[in-house]
């Protein structure tokens, strides 16, 4: 569950490497997978798209919490991470580091799977 100060890793290759919730844009007071947080940049790689102290919208692709699948099995991560998006909610980078989530596939999120490098 990722809430208001929470610290997020970046998976994605748009430079960023930590980010900071700083909104959840949801009726819940905490995001989950497949949900759209606002962050703002803390660590970041120099002379890449984004820059410390940024604010981004993001989807969040994993989470520390188990989320509950529909054929009743549970997925949990390591860290919580997320994926930066861009104006038009597209990722802003080309590449995600790692997989990404089938659910992400029920929401309008389908570009991440295929920038991923394998669906778990």
């Amino acid at each position: 569950m990722i809430q208001l100060n929470s610290n997020l890793n970046v998976v994605d290759n748009s430079g960023a490497k930590i980010a900071r919730c700083i909104k959840v844009l949801t009726n819940k007071s905490y995001a989950s997978i497949g949900d759209t947080v606002i962050v703002s940049i803390r660590k970041a790689l120099p002379n890449k798209k984004v820059k410390v102290g940024e604010v981004h919208k993001a989807i969040v692709v994993y989470t520390k919490k188990q989320t509950k699948r529909l054929n009743g099995s549970y997925l949990n991560f390591r860290k919580n991470a997320i994926v930066l998006l861009n104006d038009k909610d597209v990722p802003q980078a080309t590449r995600v580091l790692g997989g990404a989530p089938r659910e992400l596939s029920y929401g309008k999120f389908h570009k991440i799977l295929s920038i991923a490098k394998k669906p778990i």
